[in-house]
């Protein structure tokens, strides 16, 4: 059930690779205990179009939002967003913060509504089966 959308412009691949960086939020979640690995979805959406802040060409964005099922603890949310915001940072550059001059940075939590949601996962039989 969990999502992880991160959102950026498209020269953040100047700084990381977009696929590790989604392997390694991915992971970063599921090690938190907050985001079960047999549901966890992550994905990385590079819009064709963006501006920036003073539209500077170097200017960049990561956006991430979090969306998880309601009944999670505020310890819980924090948890999470806390891992998200350290695991990009060290992505970028080394994770030295002066590689994040030219980037806004931000993570959301979101609670799904079960009553506005249909799920249908047989991911987790699989996983449960062992294969």
């Amino acid at each position: 059930m969990p999502h992880i959308i991160i959102e950026c412009s498209a020269n953040v691949a100047e700084v990381t690779d977009l696929d590790a960086l989604a392997h390694t939020v991915h992971t970063t979640a599921i090690a938190t205990g907050v985001a079960p690995m047999d549901a966890l979805r992550t994905r990385v959406i590079v819009p064709a179009h963006h501006v920036i802040a003073d539209q500077r060409p170097e200017n960049k964005y990561i956006a991430i939002v979090a969306r998880l099922a309601a009944g999670r603890t505020a310890a819980d949310r924090d948890t999470l967003l806390d891992a998200l915001v350290a695991c990009v940072i060290s992505q970028l550059d080394g994770g030295e913060r002066d590689g994040m001059d030219d980037v806004a940075l931000s993570v959301e939590y979101q609670e799904i509504d079960p009553d506005s949601r249909r799920n249908v996962n047989h991911l987790r039989a699989r996983l449960d089966a062992g294969r």
